[in-house]
């Protein structure tokens, strides 16, 4: 159902079905009926569509960096256990970096926000590394070691301990 009217796609459609909405608005942007658009909704949805990425950004993040220092700190003591080369490790990691890569591509604006990005996510990812290895936060460095590079970089895994 497409919205009829001026106040159905301001009011009715954004708040009951936010994709009949955004069609809705795209179409009469493209028609060039400026005057129809829900503006205020629009400027909403364009800067939450910015905060997105970059919640993505710290999200993937987390699970890149909890996984950097499970390969670290646990991947020497399961491997004398028995023959283990880390190959579930090894895909998270890989697809975190690439989703990371290709987000970062798309958007080149939110490499300056990568610094923040990481502070942000490392006590997250200590918190979650910690809980899945029985190994006490405080045995993580308290600031990421990794560079923004070693931890983008499709070769890097760290040296274990």
């Amino acid at each position: 159902m497409v919205a009829q009217g001026k106040n159905m796609s301001k009011t009715i459609d954004y708040e009951t079905d936010l994709y009949t909405w955004a069609l809705h608005n795209a179409q009469l942007l493209r028609q060039g009926r400026f005057a129809e658009l829900d503006v205020e909704h629009l400027a909403e949805e364009l800067e939450d569509m910015g905060k997105n990425n970059r919640q993505e950004i710290v999200s993937r993040l987390k699970i890149l960096i909890a996984h950097l220092l499970k390969w670290q700190y646990q991947f020497k003591q399961i491997a004398e256990i028995w023959p283990w080369e880390g190959g579930s490790w090894r895909s998270t990691i890989t697809e975190q970096r690439v989703q990371l890569n290709d987000k970062l591509a798309t958007n080149p604006s939110l490499k300056p926000f990568l610094f923040e990005a990481v502070a942000n996510a490392y006590p997250h990812a200590v918190k979650l590394a910690a809980k899945e290895t029985k190994i006490p936060t405080t045995d993580f460095p308290q600031k990421c070691l990794y560079s923004i590079e070693q931890i983008l970089d499709e070769d890097f895994y760290p040296e274990n301990q």
